[in-house]
């Protein structure tokens, strides 16, 4: 089969596009599925590790390594030569530059392997599809557990912005949380977030919250083999209805606000859980508000993230929206930062 970009029968008026110009970009759309899939593949069969771990192999080599027939593995390897994650090694192939942290240093602020097992999941386009015309909505426990754990790992890399650089960069808070203080975790999921705020501040204490009883019980569980237990606590509990027992210093949302059912409620219930000068931080998708940013890399993979999100009863939101939700209910001092194209800050205080 050729793919190839067709010409206009007719030449278009001078300065527009014409069929030959418009072709290459929906061919793209083509190429770029293409190399999704092959990057899933590669690292749901232990390809793209087994090269990081061996380069140079060869598909004979990494079909012998992996238990995988040879002449598969030879076409995805030309596969992942065509999408730019492989590059010739003489006679073998080795992964590109920076792919193996990009897609497989967990740790890495930068890791983005994780979101292919969330774009490929049924809950992200397969379910939208099938109910486009009911719109019927769903909530997080009508999810799998494995689309949990895949979304569990897509937030790993905000985490890792956020503690402790994206905190640093709001103004007098990482001397409070150094010197320990109450921090609640709104929808903490599976605990990842509340780990790893108190391990980084180990004087403080640290409670996570969050309306999915699954996510909580994984929580729970990740907290007790970190041996945490006495510092951290995980409470079931909707954002609308949660409530604290004693003020917080910080209280955190992590790529979750957008999905609240009632912003605002969340909001006041923040307000209610901080001490006087306490802060409250969003970290979020800062979602394109112009046709110009959808159209951005970024851009298209945040609409992405809204097939999902639509099928929850909201959208993500605008950075500069979080500035009129904390303005409305009251938080002063407020600043911003981006930290990547697709992560942002947005924080406010209660007054003092």
């Amino acid at each position: 089969m050729t793919l190839t970009a067709p010409s206009p029968a007719t030449p278009a008026p001078t300065g527009e596009p014409t069929l030959a110009d418009t072709a290459p970009k929906v061919l793209a759309l083509i190429a770029g599925y293409v190399g999704h899939r092959t990057v899933s593949i590669g690292l749901r069969q232990g390809l793209i590790r087994q090269l990081a771990d061996g380069p140079g192999s060869t598909p004979d080599d990494l079909a012998e390594a992996l238990d995988l027939d040879p002449f598969y593995v030879g076409v995805w390897c030309r596969g992942g030569l065509a999408a730019g994650v492989l590059d010739r090694a003489g006679s073998g192939y080795r992964l590109g530059d920076h792919i193996a942290t990009l897609l497989l240093d967990t740790a890495s602020p930068a890791w983005v392997g994780g979101v292919f097992a969330v774009t490929e999941a049924p809950e992200m386009f397969g379910r939208f599809e099938a109910h486009f015309a009911t719109g019927e909505r769903m909530w997080w426990d009508d999810t799998s557990p494995e689309w949990i754990a895949a979304v569990a790992g897509t937030g790993t890399p905000f985490y890792t912005r956020l503690v402790p650089g994206g905190l640093a960069k709001v103004p007098g808070l990482t001397e409070r949380l150094e010197a320990g203080v109450r921090v609640v975790d709104t929808a903490c999921g599976a605990g990842l977030g509340a780990v790893r705020l108190a391990t980084a501040y180990p004087r403080s204490v640290v409670v996570g919250v969050d309306g999915d009883l699954h996510s909580v019980e994984q929580a729970r569980e990740r907290v007790a083999a970190a041996g945490l237990s006495d510092r951290v606590e995980v409470l079931h509990s909707a954002l609308e209805d949660f409530t604290v027992d004693r003020p917080a210093t910080v209280v955190i949302n992590n790529i979750s606000m957008h999905e609240c059912r009632d912003i605002d409620r969340v909001a006041e219930n923040v307000m209610a859980a901080l001490e006087p000068g306490g802060w409250f931080v969003i970290s979020d998708f800062p979602f394109p508000d112009t046709d110009e940013g959808l159209r951005s890399v970024p851009g298209r993979i945040m609409t992405g993230i809204q097939f999902f999100e639509a099928q929850i009863d909201d959208q993500l939101l605008p950075r500069a929206a979080y500035d009129d939700l904390l303005s409305r209910h009251g938080f002063v001092d407020l600043g911003s930062v981006q930290l990547t194209p697709m992560h942002a800050l947005t924080w406010g205080r209660r007054p003092a």
